[in-house]
């Protein structure tokens, strides 16, 4: 019991951050406004982990990269506290491997997120100060879209569309992040 206990509390301590920094990332590669209440969040619970790091790990090709390293590590970290509680061993490579899933399987959820909420944000108060936040996240994935799914009655499908995609593409990392675990 106080074994199951410490996997959740790293799990949901550990994926918040990794979370927070992933936001972050892609907030900075969209080039999502951070002044907004979502951007300034992002910003306030990730800048003490960020910046020291950034002073030693340089950015690539406009890329934040200390931000995605850093999510990395703390991903990786927190599987192998994970793997201690339990009294499993599952060796380096594999907790590297199956981090960097867990970060393409947390980016996709981030994803969906965004879509979801840009979708209800249209609907209910699309002049809400973060839509613009969630549309600039969204614009990228859903413009290409709209060229091959119209309109039904004045309501975009396309959100729909591309969270189908988003959930097929999930079903493939599962069984990979699987595969990784096995390595």
């Amino acid at each position: 019991m106080l074994a199951q206990i410490g996997v959740f509390l790293i799990d949901a301590v550990v994926s918040f951050f990794v979370f927070m920094l992933l936001a972050r990332f892609h907030f900075q590669w969209l080039r999502v406004p951070f002044r907004n209440p979502i951007g300034e969040f992002v910003l306030a619970t990730t800048s003490w982990l960020v910046l020291p790091v950034r002073r030693v790990v340089p950015g690539l090709m406009g890329f934040d990269l200390p931000t995605l390293l850093l999510a990395w590590l703390l991903q990786a970290l927190g599987l192998w506290a994970q793997a201690a509680i339990v009294g499993a061993d599952p060796g380096a490579l594999t907790i590297a491997l199956v981090a960097l899933v867990d970060m393409l399987r947390y980016s996709l959820y981030i994803l969906v997120f965004a879509v979801i909420v840009q979708a209800v944000l249209s609907w209910v108060n699309p002049y809400t100060p973060i839509a613009p936040a969630f549309d600039t996240i969204t614009r990228p994935f859903l413009r290409p879209l709209r060229r091959f799914v119209p309109p039904v009655g004045n309501v975009d499908l396309t959100p729909l569309v591309f969270l189908l995609m988003l959930y097929v593409l999930l079903i493939v990392v599962n069984h990979l992040r699987a595969a990784a675990a096995t390595v």
